[in-house]
């Protein structure tokens, strides 16, 4: 898909979910997340996203960092900005603003915001810098490849638990909490450390059990 259905009144965003055995999405540190952009902007090779469709939803079995890192771009919400304070109640925490305005200006400072982009594409007369106008021509057409897994939900769980547990594996830690997250301890630790925020956990639970 294009990067017009990355934007968040985009028919697809609003589809798109992490299946519960996903690992947080806050992996890639400030530099990961420019070299991504770098990649992406400059037609270099992006990995597949791999996507799995419910009758409901997409789900992204593996490219949430990807995906991630291109809607902050385009949003310029790197966990301080308007759809991150809905989605936390109001309630960012004050380390969650100082990460993010640091990612913002390294941005910023290498690339360019995606507004400055947008406008270049639009009118390239409005920038004298060739990279960036480059960049945006690239934006124009650049799109990230799909794959599809074909089953169903078991077999996109499986399918997860392959690409991750290959290369760079998932931390024994983390990939027990994920195995096990229907049992009391995984949802209680993993509701700690999000502070009660973000993902129910706990969904699935009846009001009294709750």
């Amino acid at each position: 898909f294009s990067v017009a259905q990355l934007k968040q009144d985009s028919f697809l965003v609003h589809r798109l979910r992490k299946p519960d055995f996903q690992r947080e999405t806050n992996h890639w540190d400030p530099k990961q997340i420019l070299v991504f952009l770098k990649s992406f902007l400059d037609n270099e090779l992006v990995p597949s996203v791999i996507l799995w469709q419910s009758p409901s939803h997409v789900f992204v079995i593996d490219g949430g960092h990807r995906i991630s890192t291109l809607r902050a771009w385009i949003e310029d919400d790197y966990g301080d900005g308007p759809i991150s304070s809905k989605f936390y109640l109001g309630t960012i925490p004050e380390d969650q603003k100082r990460v993010a305005t640091r990612v913002r200006n390294l941005v910023n400072r290498e690339i360019g915001p995606y507004k400055t982009l947008h406008a270049a594409m639009i009118d390239p007369g409005s920038s004298s810098d060739e990279l960036l106008k480059k960049r945006a021509r690239n934006l124009a057409t650049r799109s990230l490849s799909l794959q599809w897994v074909e089953g169903d939900a078991e077999k996109a769980e499986t399918s997860f638990f392959k690409i991750n547990t290959q290369g760079t594996p998932l931390h024994k830690t983390e990939e027990r909490l994920l195995r096990e997250r229907r049992n009391p301890v995984a949802i209680s630790a993993r509701s700690i450390v999000r502070a009660g925020t973000g993902h129910k956990y706990w969904s699935r639970f009846d009001q009294e059990t709750i």
